[in-house]
């Protein structure tokens, strides 16, 4: 596959990033030549590690299309992070504020240019108490939608391993094994003529996080539960619990 003109800040990354991760992880790539050549597309990659930004962006900055991925503004502002992040045109994601939407139009302009856009469409780090993809969030389906540029799925796998979800040490030895597999293009093509509302939103990004978990099944050998991990109906759970304990000890307060 042809190298496109990396740049200076991407490359230096490479420099800092490539060798601990080469140490520390073995590598299980395969899906490449999935990866488009030429023109503007999206990635669509889970999340299960604070590692798995760098281990997958090592391997496509192996394909030679570097990825933009969309990261929280704050680490745009100050030193050499904030250095490295604005030269290798990642995308700054204002949350809750009046720029909030920047990301979108700004991922929209980079998918036009001829580049690639790295979406996390979970949104954060799984909460799936064993790893799988969680429900997404719309962003990655509304630029989709509105660009109609290749989607491609991406499940990783390993970098978990190395530092669990939520985990403050790593697990280091034995040296562990970054498994990626991206697969074909998601078929959008029927929603294309469609209204961008809402539910045709909501029932893309379902297509594109049912084809990232095939993907990690096949990584695994097992099959994710039949419904994801929903975060907003675990808070509602959440809450209805909580309310019914609370209804359970009130009478029983009173009759003290």
């Amino acid at each position: 596959m042809p190298r496109r003109r990396i740049g200076f800040w991407y490359r230096f990354a490479a420099v800092i990033c490539k060798p601990p991760l080469v140490v520390l992880i073995k590598r299980d790539w395969r899906g490449m030549e999935h990866i488009p050549a030429e023109g503007g597309f999206i990635t669509v990659v889970n999340h299960n590690s604070h590692v798995d930004p760098f281990a997958y962006a090592h391997y496509q900055y192996n394909t030679g299309r570097v990825p933009r991925f969309l990261a929280k503004s704050g680490l745009f502002k100050k030193g050499i992070v904030g250095a490295a992040m604005r030269g290798t045109g990642q995308i700054p994601v204002y949350r809750e504020s009046t720029d909030a939407l920047s990301a979108f139009r700004a991922a929209i302009d980079a998918v036009e240019r001829g580049e690639c856009v790295a979406f996390y469409p979970e949104g954060t780090l799984t909460r799936d108490p064993d790893g799988w993809p969680m429900t997404g969030k719309t962003g990655a389906a509304r630029v989709a939608l509105q660009t109609k540029c290749p989607v491609i799925p991406v499940a990783q796998w390993g970098a978990n391993e190395l530092l669990p979800a939520y985990a403050k040490k790593p697990n280091l030895f034995p040296r562990k094994t970054h498994h990626v597999l991206a697969g074909p293009p998601v078929d959008l093509s029927r929603f294309y003529d469609k209204e961008l509302t809402p539910d045709v939103q909501k029932e893309a990004t379902e297509v594109i996080m049912a084809a990232i978990t095939r993907l990690l099944e096949e990584i695994r050998g097992e099959k994710a539960p039949e419904t994801p991990y929903d975060p907003r109906r675990e808070r509602i759970e959440q809450r209805r619990r909580t309310r019914a304990q609370n209804q359970v000890r009130e009478p029983e307060g009173q009759g003290k």
